[in-house]
Parts: C-alpha cells; structure tokens; sequence
C-alpha cells in the first residue's frame, strides 16, 4: 500500500474490543494495555488509542459488549419465576465458565474503574427492567444483588452451581411480606 492511503477497514474497533476481551481473559485487568490488544488484535498501536484514547475507554466497550451475553428474556412466561431464573442462572453459569469469570471481573473493575459504573449499573438496570412485569422494582433489584451473590459464590469458591438452592432463595425473595 502506498505511504500515506488508509486501509479501509470497518471491523478494526470491533477486532479491538474483542481482542481486549480475550487479552482480560487469559491475563486479567492487570494484563491489559494497548500494546497487548493490538498485538492480539494484529493492529497498529495507533490504532488502539485511535479508537480508544485510555483504557478505560477500552474496558467500557468490553464491559458494555459482556454486558449483552446475560439479560433475562423480559416475558419469562413461566408462572414459577423462582424457577425460570434459577434454571437461567443455571445455563449462565455453565455455558462458559471462563466467559462468566471475564463478565465478573470486567464488572468488579467498576470499583477501581469509576469510568466503569455507569455501564456496570445499567447492565444491573437492565436485569430489573426485563423483571419489573413479573414483580416490582424493589424486589426485581434484590433478586438482580441475589443472583449477582450466587454467581460470585460459585465462581469464588470453585463449586458447582446448585439449582434448587438458588431457586429456594429466589422465592423466598418473591414471597409476599
């Protein structure tokens, strides 16, 4: 290509946010930098801060591209709701162990990463919103923190998920007061 022509390439920022998806994947937060996605993404490094200035910038596009992988189907016609989620929490945690433990550590990064918490609090809006028709907004929000605290149980402790545990506490939540 003759110095100074631009390659057009459209899926470049989309090759970088996958690449730094699966460089926090197999080398954690602390393992990320532009130089490591554009190594991954087989891009220049100018590339990388072209499209994301900071790496916070970079993390809010991975968080936000997780964030798409779990959101409960908002009609979950069930009438036991308890057991839907529970049996959806079930199929989260086991489709890709690895791809929840990247969801969660983007997530918890928001507690260093203040550029973080606003795509980490709109994924937690999001699940209460698909939850809101089948119950209130107050108890859609403790079933969202109960499902987030099973989830990080299992993945911290290294043990297998328990369903009709988690659907026992699930309606617990949903009982009327």
């Amino acid at each position: 290509m003759p110095p100074g022509v631009r390659r057009y390439d459209p899926d470049r920022r989309q090759r970088i946010i996958d690449a730094a998806i699966r460089v926090v994947g197999a080398k954690g937060i602390a393992g990320l930098s532009h130089r490591s996605v554009a190594a991954e993404a087989d891009v220049p490094l100018g590339s990388t801060t072209y499209h994301f200035k900071t790496l916070d910038d970079l993390l809010v596009a991975a968080l936000r591209q997780a964030n798409e992988g779990f959101t409960p189907a908002p009609a979950l016609p069930e009438p036991d709701l308890a057991g839907a989620l529970a049996r959806l929490l079930g199929e989260f945690l086991s489709a890709d162990r690895g791809r929840v433990e990247l969801e969660y550590e983007l997530y918890l990064a928001a507690l260093r990463r203040p550029a973080l918490r606003p795509v980490a609090a709109e994924w937690c809006e999001s699940v209460v919103a698909a939850l809101a028709p089948r119950t209130d907004p107050v108890t859609a929000r403790a079933l969202v923190a109960v499902m987030d605290g099973i989830s990080l149980q299992v993945l911290l402790t290294d043990t297998e998920y328990d369903e009709p545990y988690a659907r026992e506490i699930l309606s617990r939540v949903l009982r009327p007061a």
